[in-house]
């Protein structure tokens, strides 16, 4: 069984991305179609072995795709989404947009996959944010061995989390600091090369950020609403690959050797804890991989059923296009969708 698969956005690094991990996949698909706005109409995108010419979202035609993949932002999605929906397409939308909607399933196949059948009452599956996504792959399987009271995250994002212009103002803030020419914030409010930033997105009325609002609210959602979560989330100069120090307080007793065992078995994750120099995963090596890494699992002695752990994924894979392909694939599995 095949199926005609759009990718909405193809252009960008996570529609990119999409395409990639499709091919790598080797996703059941007849057709993919690269589309993205009219002014990328005509472009060539890399799929596989092959390229494909982007054709313009404004004027494309839903009916007959199966499979629509949005990685394009929440203005797209809030017009063109329901568009492709209501033309019998099943959309995975990569946007903040729909995911708080009661009627749109928030997914993490390693962690809420029986929800997907929910899908149908708007035909739309929403993406996770990246940063809540690769937690929740570690979260779940401890969460399942002994209850998570209370999660203290804070968060290392890369610079791709805010697309390409980001990466090219790391790129340019860094040649300019060595050679000593001005340096030029356009993309954030602060220098990002050689420097830290404790904001992202726009900041709420109770002091934090709407990132450390997301994680909360979609942590409830997909996981349990009883868990307390609080959240700092930081942008550093680094180009790809997002990383988080969590504090977890559970229910029942845990010991670092048992939530290391639950880890290894649970899937998605990837266990590198040697407690020696350089046993451990940063961001920079988990780049281009699908799993999220694990790392410095250690009891925290100042409460009970504590620990820490240090967590790290290539945020434009799980954090966006993995997961969306991921998406996909489970629709499949469940036999939720049928070619057309």
């Amino acid at each position: 069984m095949s199926f005609r698969v759009a990718v909405v956005g193809a252009t960008g690094n996570v529609g990119r991305e999409v395409l990639n991990i499709l091919a790598e996949r080797n996703f059941p698909a007849t057709e993919v179609i690269a589309i993205a706005s009219r002014r990328s109409l005509g472009q060539m995108v890399g799929f596989g072995d092959r390229e494909l010419k982007v054709v313009a979202l404004d004027t494309f035609d839903f009916s007959g795709t199966d499979i629509a993949l949005f990685a394009a932002g929440s203005g797209v999605s809030k017009h063109y989404a329901p568009i492709a929906a209501k033309a019998g397409t099943v959309v995975i939308d990569n946007s903040s947009y729909y995911r708080m909607d009661p009627n749109v399933p928030l997914i993490v196949p390693e962690v809420n996959p029986e929800a997907l059948k929910g899908f149908a009452k708007k035909n739309i599956i929403a993406n996770p944010n990246c940063s809540t996504a690769q937690m929740l792959v570690a979260l779940k399987p401890l969460h399942d061995a002994a209850v998570i009271k209370r999660v203290v995250v804070s968060t290392y994002q890369s610079v791709s989390g805010s697309g390409a212009a980001a990466m090219d103002e790391l790129f340019s803030q860094t040649r300019a600091a060595f050679v000593n020419d001005p340096i030029e914030c356009n993309v954030y409010p602060k220098q990002i090369a050689y420097n830290v930033i404790p904001h992202i997105d726009v900041f709420m009325d109770d002091g934090s950020t709407k990132e450390e609002w997301k994680m909360v609210a979609e942590t409830h959602k997909m996981l349990d609403p009883n868990i307390q979560l609080t959240a700092t989330c930081v942008r550093v100069p680094v180009f790809v690959g997002h990383a988080e120090a969590i504090n977890l307080e559970f229910k029942k007793p845990i010991s670092d050797d048992e939530a290391r065992e639950v880890l290894r078995s649970a899937p998605g994750c990837l266990v590198i804890d040697k407690r020696e120099d350089g046993g451990y995963i940063t961001p920079v090596d988990c780049v281009g991989d699908f799993a999220t890494y694990i790392s410095r699992i250690r009891k925290d002695p100042t409460v009970k059923n504590g620990l820490n752990i240090w967590v790290v994924s290539d945020n434009l894979r799980k954090g966006a296009a993995l997961n969306a392909v991921q998406i996909a694939e489970e629709l499949l599995s469940q036999g939720l969708l049928k070619a057309g």
